[in-house]
């Protein structure tokens, strides 16, 4: 249990890396908020993660949306004790084939959403809490077709560091988590078909030293050490999760 009594939220937690962390969180004794757009889908999140978590649709680009956030951890929560800013999008981004609006469609979540919901949660938070951003590989590794996505988790990255500068005389720690290939609903948009998906996996795992993608509770194991005290010597730091993808 080693949540036990805190307040956790996650961004982006109707799905993927975010429910398995919410569900691991919740697991370990957090009270957990989740963040999401289709109310469907956090409803269904809210019935698997158990134990009564707070769900919020929440659109990450909007600061209204995240006022709105903020006003419902306070009255329900009070404080918050653990930010998970997981909420994310990937897709390419071709350099002769991308226009403002995919740019902006990408950067304005990967980006904007995470610095306006770090400062959208920090009044909540007080000595002690933590900070995890969701970064990526691919911050690591030249890609083709991917330098948006890229670059926007080359950012994130950098808050860590920089924040962690910024809110370390507060008490409050911030790292990252960077996940490699994971077998996500994220990985089976864009109209591709199942036997399509399946190849893509395939080939990909063939690339990867462990040779399988990895789960989203391979995450959720890493965002649980960083949300608790296990990990209360390290600050500014990014953990890699990517089967040895990055560094083999």
């Amino acid at each position: 249990m080693y949540l036990k009594g805190r307040t956790a939220l996650v961004t982006g937690g109707s799905s993927g890396i975010g429910l398995a962390t919410a569900k691991l969180f919740a697991q370990h004794g957090a009270r957990v908020a989740i963040t999401g757009l289709d109310e469907g889908k956090l409803e269904v999140a809210r019935a698997q993660i158990g134990l009564e978590p707070l769900a919020l649709r929440t659109d990450v680009r909007s600061l209204a949306d995240l006022a709105a956030m903020r006003d419902g951890l306070a009255g329900e929560f009070g404080r918050l004790d653990v930010l998970f800013a997981n909420a994310g999008v990937a897709f390419a981004t071709p350099i002769g084939e991308t226009d403002e609006a995919r740019y902006a469609a990408l950067m304005d979540v990967n980006i904007k959403g995470v610095f306006f919901t770090v400062q959208a949660a920090l009044p909540l938070m007080g000595p002690g809490s933590v900070i995890i951003l969701n970064t990526s590989w691919l911050n690591r590794v030249g890609t083709p077709g991917l330098s948006l996505l890229s670059a926007s988790k080359a950012a994130v990255r950098s808050f860590a560091r920089a924040l962690s500068a910024e809110l370390l005389p507060r008490g409050i720690r911030v790292n990252a988590v960077s996940p490699g290939a994971i077998d996500t609903p994220i990985r089976r948009r864009g109209g591709a078909t199942a036997d399509d998906v399946r190849a893509a996996n395939e080939k990909l795992a063939g690339r990867i030293p462990l040779r399988r993608l990895g789960e989203p509770e391979d995450i959720a194991y890493a965002a649980l050490y960083l949300a608790s005290d296990l990990s209360r010597y390290v600050v500014g730091a990014e953990i890699v999760v990517d089967g040895g993808f990055s560094e083999l």
